[in-house]
């Protein structure tokens, strides 16, 4: 059965999602997929013999671009819980905005770092420590993850070099320092309104529990807490599994705009600077620390414990390769690009068109960069009518392509099982910041392009 709509796709996964995941509880791999082959019954684009094959393709898409390093994350994450690295590194950003001020760290730390990294990545990296403030604190868990989320989905968004920034910059040929510059001036109090403002208000209406996620329970959570800091690993050592991916992509990032392909250095620093190899460097760092700390040289031990973190990160996997291929059938049923070309020929505002088309592609089908790329190369031809600089459209579309993250977003799946909360949970922290921030941003773009037209 094929309809030629591409609304009735939409709305057929949408609702078959929401079924089976909300009502019927199913697990959320289950759903997702269901809901996914559901969508290819439906869409004109696929045959009907052929659906369950290209659903598994797209799964196995998402894969590659997210295995490894989900499963380097399990590591990451339990052995920095364990080894108390992570306790060690919370106590030291303790110490310099006070314990009451603890958010301000970890909302500076995830903004910096997702320049260079992508959100998932950071959001592996930062995740235990959000977890280990809790577990000393007993409180703020709502408010660490929304800053969490806050400051790496902001610079991840609109900020160059992240590579969705970078090639809106070049679609809409704007200068990379001034995207880089204006993307940090706007990023900047979304993200605070977002993850600040937001995540208090969350928090003092409601506090997440602690769970067990990435193979670390509260129990031993809470006794890390407890330790003295003599017992803890050192701060270096603690801190070099969260360092060196960052180090190793941001060089990889920076050697390529400055060299490009082909020499050695480019070569070498875009091997180290992959993601996949990143993260393994970053695991075992992270797994020598545990060993030395926690496994007295027990080396079966050690490997059961590391078997048991892998684990967890397997089941991380099923389920946001399965949110990935969910918004990949979307995707292919072409309902964002319905929508979007609907929208651009209503004759709307340019800025306003430019932040609707990518918010529409990114509730549509899932993916931020997939948002928005393709709402930058649908309004590169009208920026010569704009009474502002361009970067202001390139701003809108990064705003847009922010909003209202759900079950077809890979990284909702992401922050729900790496930070061990609910779905509900997830909506009322990552899913609510990313919107007021989307929402915000908007305003703040059409006020700034009156203002500082910068034409």
């Amino acid at each position: 059965m094929v309809l030629s709509n591409p609304l009735i796709p939409f709305v057929i996964g949408l609702v078959i999602a929401v079924v089976l995941l909300v009502w019927v509880k199913l697990p959320a791999f289950v759903g997702l997929i269901i809901a996914a082959m559901a969508i290819g019954v439906v869409t004109p684009q696929i045959a009907f013999d052929a659906v369950p094959a290209q659903v598994a393709e797209s799964f196995g898409d998402v894969m590659v671009s997210i295995g490894i390093p989900i499963l380097m994350a399990a590591i990451i994450g339990k052995t920095l819980m364990d080894s108390g690295a992570a306790e060690r590194i919370v106590r030291a950003f303790r110490s310099l905005t006070g314990e009451d001020q603890s958010e301000w760290a970890l909302m500076g730390s995830s903004y910096v770092l997702s320049i260079p990294v992508f959100f998932d990545n950071v959001f592996f990296l930062l995740a235990p420590l959000g977890r280990s403030m809790k577990a000393r604190t007993g409180v703020k868990f709502s408010l660490y993850i929304s800053v969490l989320c806050a400051g790496a989905l902001a610079t991840h968004m609109l900020v160059p070099p992240t590579p969705g920034p970078l090639a809106m910059s070049a679609e809409l040929d704007v200068d990379v320092g001034l995207a880089l510059l204006v993307g940090v001036g706007l990023a900047l109090p979304t993200s605070l309104l977002g993850g600040i403002v937001y995540g208090r208000f969350l928090h003092s209406r409601e506090d997440f529990p602690l769970r067990e996620a990435m193979g670390s329970s509260p129990e031993s959570l809470k006794e890390k807490a407890e330790t003295p800091v003599d017992q803890l690993p050192g701060l270096f050592e603690s801190s070099l599994p969260i360092a060196v991916p960052v180090v190793f992509i941001a060089s990889a990032t920076i050697t390529d705009a400055l060299l490009g392909d082909g020499s050695f250095v480019a070569d070498l620093a875009a091997f180290l600077g992959d993601p996949n190899f990143a993260l393994t460097a970053a695991a075992m760092l992270s797994a020598f620390t545990f060993f030395r700390m926690e496994m007295d040289g027990d080396r079966s031990l050690f490997s059961d414990e590391l078997t048991e973190s892998i684990k967890s990160g397997g089941n991380i996997i099923a389920i946001t390769a399965a949110g990935g291929t969910f918004g990949a059938m979307l995707e292919i049923a072409g309902v964002g690009q319905y929508i979007a070309d609907g929208l651009v020929d209503f004759g709307l505002p340019l800025l306003f068109a430019g932040w609707l088309v990518a918010a529409v592609i990114r509730v549509a089908q899932g993916s931020g960069t997939v948002a928005i790329l393709t709402g930058a190369a649908m309004m590169a031809p009208l920026t010569g009518d704009l009474t502002a600089h361009p970067v202001y459209m390139m701003m809108a579309v990064g705003f847009g392509g922010m909003i209202a993250p759900w079950y077809n977003d890979s990284g909702f799946w992401t922050v729900s099982k790496i930070a061990g909360i609910t779905q509900a949970e997830t909506f009322k922290t990552y899913s609510v910041v990313a919107t007021i921030m989307s929402v915000s941003g908007l305003i703040l773009v059409l006020a700034a392009s009156v203002v500082m037209p910068l034409t």
